[in-house]
């Protein structure tokens, strides 16, 4: 059964329904969970797709987001009052489901991770009741909330948002026989960035299928002559295929993501978190590179550093704030490919093959429905109180 609801009481309804009858129960917001975990087989789906509405304050930079937000929504209501929102990196993603999870992005150098700018929620529990958790009301309920995971169903968020006069942004492509090279410049170049420059790099087929290696670095200081010349030295790591650098919005950005991961597809995604851009860590990329089974396939290095990495650790759920790359491994085909056993195979290759330079656990938003040994480390010095918090509150039916 799914629910479709257009209020929060729709959705207190649903989970007393589920809790009467004793059925599983799953929460679907932007849907984006690769293992399409929103979906609950001979369960109730509580849908809140059509609740995507998003109001901007503009003298607080504050914004109310309802639970079925997405990033593109958020980041589109924010523009014209020249604000910009700390998202992922995908506009499709649901803000609600990627602050509970974490929320790595463009801007999480200069502002954090999405869930540090959760300023409060409106949360229902498991035994029905409404509540609204921030600083004063439910203060442990918010702690637990910002990259804890599931602890009730959020109906919507207070995030704050942020001026950003200069936003720079684009794609670099660099060709596979400079691969080695390039990825051990940026291995220097990166770990030396200010906290305006977040930088995600990766391997991906380029325009002619074969290996490349992408850099897609993002500026949000205010100094844009800075900010130029920061992105020039990264296209000169190399000799490009492709340097399509400017200004941009938060908007654009999500948008030009999106249009290189449409919808459709199937997928086989995999995570680990690595310290930095290690000299074996770089071996494996180029060794995914030169496996890949697929054109539309991927590893993508998303970057803690910066304010991210400055938040004490025991401030939100959310376990590792020691600077990190977490490796996303994106195994994508057609449907019906006959070789989608060899891409789903590549994706576990590589994660095993960098598994010797990982940090404990992973990030919990990417973990796959087999992996849940690693949830005991996924939330590090967290984990006891996060424990706790879950047994004061009622979770699920």
């Amino acid at each position: 059964m799914v629910v479709r609801c257009d209020t929060p009481a729709d959705a207190r309804a649903a989970v007393l329904a589920a809790r009467e009858h004793g059925v599983p129960l799953s929460v679907r917001g932007g849907g984006h969970d690769w293992a399409g975990r929103a979906l609950t087989d001979g369960g109730l789906t509580i849908d809140l797709s059509g609740m995507r509405a998003v109001r901007v304050d503009p003298d607080t930079a504050v914004a109310e987001v309802a639970g079925g937000a997405t990033g593109a929504d958020l980041a589109r209501a924010a523009r014209p009052f020249g604000l910009t929102a700390a998202t992922g990196t995908v506009g499709t993603v649901g803000m609600a489901g990627l602050s509970l999870g974490g929320g790595y992005g463009p801007l999480s150098g200069r502002f954090g991770l999405a869930l540090d700018n959760v300023l409060s929620a409106d949360v229902v529990l498991a035994d029905g009741s409404l509540v609204t958790a921030d600083a004063e009301r439910e203060p442990e309920l918010l702690w637990a909330l910002r990259g804890g995971g599931n602890f009730g169903l959020v109906t919507a968020m207070r995030v704050q948002l942020h001026r950003t006069p200069t936003l720079l942004s684009g794609t670099i492509l660099f060709p596979w026989a400079q691969a080695s090279a390039v990825l051990a410049r940026l291995a220097e170049f990166v770990p030396e960035g200010p906290d305006e420059l977040t930088v995600q790099c990766g391997v991906l087929a380029g325009p002619d299928g074969a290996p490349a290696v992408f850099v897609m670095p993002t500026w949000s200081g205010d100094d844009a002559r800075a900010g130029e010349e920061t992105l020039a030295r990264l296209a000169a790591l190399g000799e490009p295929l492709v340097a399509q650098l400017g200004p941009t919005t938060g908007h654009d950005m999500l948008a030009s993501t999106d249009a290189m991961f449409p919808y459709g597809k199937h997928v086989e995604l995999r995570t680990r978190t690595v310290p930095a851009l290690t000299s074996a860590v770089r071996a494996a990329l180029l060794d995914a590179g030169d496996t890949l089974t697929s054109p539309l396939s991927a590893v993508s290095l998303h970057s803690l550093h910066g304010i991210a990495s400055r938040i004490p650790a025991t401030d939100t759920a959310f376990g590792n704030r020691t600077p990190h790359l977490m490796v996303e491994t994106i195994a994508r085909w057609e449907p019906g490919d006959p070789r989608e056993p060899e891409h789903r195979a590549w994706a576990r290759d590589v994660s095993a093959v960098l598994e010797s330079e990982a940090m404990p656990g992973g990030y919990p938003n990417l973990l796959g429905p087999d992996e849940t040994q690693r949830i005991a480390h996924a939330y590090g010095p967290n984990t006891e109180r996060r424990t706790a918090a879950r047994g004061e509150t009622p979770i699920r039916p």
